[in-house]
């Protein structure tokens, strides 16, 4: 007998007289065997509810990220105050990002391309990079980037130390399975896929918190909606209100 036989017999042999019954659904609402709430299961594309939106502020703030209100017009000019803010003097930019997203940067910060910056060598002297999002998720405040259009390969937003990420709101899905089934709706066209829940964050062995050693220290998601479709007042966080463009200061 194999020490792997030996194991398994033994384990057989422990819960020969265990009988369990089977475990009944709680229901939606109640709480769980480890004291959390059940969440009832869902079909993908039910990412309509009108309270994702607050609870996906609330959760991005509370990865210490920065979370900025804009109307689909004024992006540029709240994409260019965050950079200022966190004083950035140059930003890369992925292939096919908006050019409307750099209209209010100004000659105060340096725009390199992409295409400029093949390796992390001139990467790692870019401040900034500013990209879009693939898809939103509420309830754990994650970005996902599947890296196509405006978002550039992964080396862009792994080192640049500031990541300005602009999500709209038609983006955002309440949950991990709902993202998924957006994602990668079928068997064909997969891609690398980069999940982010706030700047990057370790602890040393004595649980000291040291940002910015596996990727941007300091993240800012600007959240693209129309008027009345945004978090409602009282979210909790560093969270901005909209900037609007005749408000920002060149």
């Amino acid at each position: 007998m194999s020490a792997r036989e030996e194991i398994l017999a033994r384990v057989r042999s422990a819960v020969a007289d265990v009988t369990t019954e089977p475990a009944t659904p709680a229901p939606p609402g109640s709480l769980g065997a480890e004291g959390l709430p059940v969440v009832e299961a869902r079909d993908s594309g039910s990412g309509s509810g009108p309270g994702r939106l607050p609870l996906f502020v609330e959760r991005v703030a509370d990865y210490r990220a920065t979370v900025l209100h804009a109307r689909p017009g004024e992006v540029g000019a709240v994409v260019a105050a965050a950079l200022r803010d966190a004083g950035c003097r140059s930003v890369v930019v992925p292939t096919g990002l908006d050019d409307a997203w750099l209209q209010g940067l100004g000659g105060d910060v340096s725009v390199v391309r992409e295409a400029q910056a093949p390796s992390h060598v001139e990467l790692d002297g870019v401040d900034a990079v500013v990209t879009g999002a693939t898809v939103g998720i509420a309830l754990t405040g994650t970005i996902v980037l599947d890296h196509g259009s405006g978002q550039g390969r992964r080396e862009l937003t792994l080192v640049p130390d500031t990541h300005v990420c602009v999500v709209h709101d038609d983006a955002v899905v309440p949950d991990v399975p709902d993202a998924v089934a957006r994602l990668r709706p079928d068997a064909t066209g997969a891609r690398p896929l980069t999940w982010i829940s706030g700047p990057s964050a370790t602890s040393d062995i004595e649980l000291q918190r040291v940002e910015g050693v596996h990727g941007p220290r300091t993240l800012v998601v600007v959240l693209v909606a129309e008027p009345g479709a945004g978090p409602a007042p009282g979210a909790s966080g560093p969270v901005s209100e909209s900037v609007p463009a005749s408000e920002v200061r060149a």
